[in-house]
């Protein structure tokens, strides 16, 4: 092996307003699974992590609740480590985006930027709320439509009508937070000219850096190098880092009443809390984050917020004196039988109620790795699949090793191991596994480098399938050689005792295997084994003439009669969360009574989206790729704020205005509009109308 990396690694920080639920848990999974086999390794890999604290959601949540955001973030903060913490994830360090540590870098990095000439100013005009005393986001502005007239629109785009327009355009405007006539107002806000940085971020998305191992890392995925160039290609804009009080974060220096916008000093608090763990630990904060730093920085990230980790802060580090990420690893998505998490079915699972429900954190851990490889692709949480997968590979490939073979050793041999499994092994406590004539043994001992690079590449559901056919092969050799069976013959005691040595070793040298995924069952195991905490290394060993401890039962199978439990918690959760019983003032009233032939004037028709993503330049819309089946349409929807992750829209099929005159917008045609149905006061949002199975593109509905 070559010497040991330095490696820091971090998880997207959850932010800190709501509960941690399985979608999260991926990546974190994911994060800890690649951080705890280079641990294994005995590389010095640090994992980081915080709440994401700052904005106006946090200040508009703990002002409802009748708390400070401080209060509120506190709490949460407990809450998110402690469920994470349930998971077996093995943060360094944990900490808040609201320390002072994040404050300094915030402020060093802006004064780097300005210095540089990365940094301008220019007045807008955004509607303001007198009451409140504050500038009010699109989505905290209702009005009437400026084209159709319909009343109760947000101030971005109307619901009834598909119109997108700027808040300043609506009629008779109120604010969502006071209901107070909001005023038109000019604000200086501050930019960070991402255009500049074009020639950098082009060079830096298409690169790579030789690690220390003499590997060589690229920054990007191949999927995410090809978005990237298509957004730099497409030209960069300047990027508002600023907004005005109240606000809940910290103020721009040397501009009172200016704060930084979240997305600003959000992946700052990567940095913020790798400080706080080197002050606390000894570690050399400049020696990893210097701009010649020999040190690998890993970003874990989910694939909607990869603009900002891959353009945004690689610019902020590099223009700043810092180094950029080694890597940037993008992931997909969580959906539970096939669909996205529901509340109303029991899907939408909150981490806290898998541990309350009392189902074992491993169990998860082992799906969801099972499941990752190095891609941008979405993984499915199939329950069904979920029980059978644990209960057929954890229990009856991987624990049924240990449980046919240690009470023989116990219980004949006084709980000692053979001194040898072959007539050429060393008879010594520990032999090389390598050495070993043993065919079963050389073979999963020879598997160590294959599944290290398995791990290594982020290939989990590889490594994973790997080493339950080494389990196959081992519980093979139970078969053939029926220890039970040994058991009852006379003369057969050495054969006994050398074929439970071997399946003890067997099950050793998988369970080092499975450690960066069950890290619980695993310690369980190394006290069952009266070993040391297993290395990657120690597949190179085996135990010989070395006592292990009388065998307990190591993991149990998942009852189904859990998941039934958990699915009708996750549904109480949401009844408990609901509106009032009575909630029908919450709906506007119908609209005026039209004729069938009225109707007959629409055209709409089944579309299968073919692509969705951001629109550069607008926080409102998202630009779908939509087959009507006779021809493929362009059309712009305002409905991003309902929809973050557009990418999961791919495939699915939407209903489509296809008669609709064509409008012109200033980011291209709209040619069509896309139905969806609309929230009731109480803010409940969009959502896009769907068909059953077999309903193909163009079909016309009606």
């Amino acid at each position: 092996m070559t010497s040991p990396r330095k490696i820091l690694v971090t998880s997207a920080l959850p932010y800190a307003n709501g509960a941690i639920h399985l979608g999260h848990m991926v990546e974190h999974i994911q994060t800890d699974v690649w951080v705890r086999f280079q641990k294994m390794r005995g590389h010095a890999c640090h994992y980081v992590c915080a709440d994401d604290t700052h904005g106006t959601p946090i200040m508009l949540a703990a002002e409802k609740q009748g708390i400070t955001p401080e209060q509120l973030i506190e709490r949460v903060k407990a809450e998110h480590l402690a469920d994470f913490t349930g998971f077996h994830i093995g943060y360094d360090n944990y900490y808040s985006t609201n320390s002072p540590e994040n404050k300094h870098f915030a402020e060093h990095i802006y004064r780097t930027l300005r210095a540089n000439g990365k940094i301008v100013s220019r007045t807008i005009e955004q509607l303001f709320d007198p009451e409140k005393q504050m500038f009010l986001p699109d989505r905290f502005v209702k009005g009437e439509c400026p084209k159709c007239g319909t009343k109760d629109q947000y101030g971005d785009n109307c619901e009834s009508c598909g119109a997108t327009y700027s808040p300043t355009e609506l009629k008779n405007p109120y604010s969502a937070v006071s209901g107070a006539t909001p005023v038109l107002k000019s604000s200086e806000h501050y930019f960070f000219r991402l255009g500049d940085c074009a020639d950098f971020l082009k060079a830096w998305t298409a690169g790579s850096t030789e690690r220390a191992d003499g590997e060589i890392q690229p920054h990007l995925q191949p999927e995410s190098l090809n978005k990237m160039n298509e957004w730099i290609e497409g030209g960069l804009h300047d990027w508002d880092i600023s907004r005005d009080a109240p606000y809940f974060g910290f103020e721009i220096p040397d501009a009172p009443g200016k704060y930084f916008y979240v997305w600003l000093d959000a992946p700052i608090g990567y940095m913020a809390s790798f400080k706080n763990l080197c002050e606390k630990s000894g570690l050399d904060f400049d020696d990893y984050f210097r701009p010649d730093s020999d040190a690998e920085l890993y970003h874990f990230i989910g694939k909607d917020i990869l603009y900002f980790h891959a353009l945004f802060w690689p610019a902020m580090l590099k223009y700043s004196g810092y180094r950029a990420p080694t890597g940037v690893f993008a992931h997909g998505f969580l959906t539970v039988d096939g669909q996205k998490m529901s509340k109303s079915r029991g899907t939408f699972i909150t981490a806290k109620s898998y541990l309350d429900c009392g189902l074992n954190p491993d169990w998860m851990r082992y799906y969801v790795a099972a499941k990752l490889n190095a891609r941008i692709e979405d993984i499915d949480l199939s329950l069904d699949d979920f029980v059978a997968r644990v209960n057929s590979d954890l229990i009856g490939k991987f624990v049924n090793i240990a449980s046919r073979a240690a009470g023989f050793i116990t219980k004949r041999f006084g709980g000692r191991l053979a001194e040898r499994v072959s007539e050429s092994a060393l008879a010594s406590p520990v032999c090389h596994a390598a050495q070993c004539e043993h065919p079963l043994l050389q073979q999963l001992a020879e598997s160590s480098a294959t599944l290290a690079a398995a791990y290594e590449a982020r290939e989990y559901a590889r490594a994973l399938r790997d080493v339950m056919a080494l389990a196959d092969e081992v519980n093979a050799y139970v078969d053939a050689n029926k220890p039970w069976e040994l058991a009852k013959q006379e003369g057969m005691e050495a054969r006994l005792h050398e074929v439970c040595t071997v399946l003890i070793n067997a099950f050793r040298l998988l369970a080092i295997y499975l450690k960066p995924v069950l890290p619980k069952l695993v310690e369980d195991v190394e006290a069952f084994l009266n070993v040391a905490p297993l290395t990657w290394s120690d597949a190179d060993t085996l135990l010989l003439g070395h006592t292990i401890k009388p065998y307990q039962h190591l993991m149990q199978r998942i009852d189904p009669v859990l998941i039934e439990k958990l699915i009708e918690a996750n549904k109480q959760s949401m009844d408990q969360q609901a509106a009032p019983a009575d909630t029908s003032a919450d709906f506007e009233p119908l609209a005026d009574t039209i004729t069938i032939d009225d109707f007959a004037k629409l055209d709409l028709r089944v579309g299968k989206v073919l692509a969705c993503q951001f629109v550069d330049g607008s926080d409102k819309l998202l630009q779908f790729t939509v087959d009507l089946g006779f021809e493929t349409r362009n059309i712009f929807s305002g409905i991003r704020q309902a929809y973050q992750e557009p990418d999961k829209l791919v495939g699915r099929n939407v209903i489509v205005v296809a008669n609709l005159a064509p409008r012109k917008m200033r980011f291209g045609v709209s040619a069509g509009m896309i139905v969806c149905a609309s929230g009731n006061d109480s803010g409940s949002g969009l959502f896009l109308l769907d068909t059953d199975d077999g309903a193909q593109p163009g079909m016309r509905i009606g």
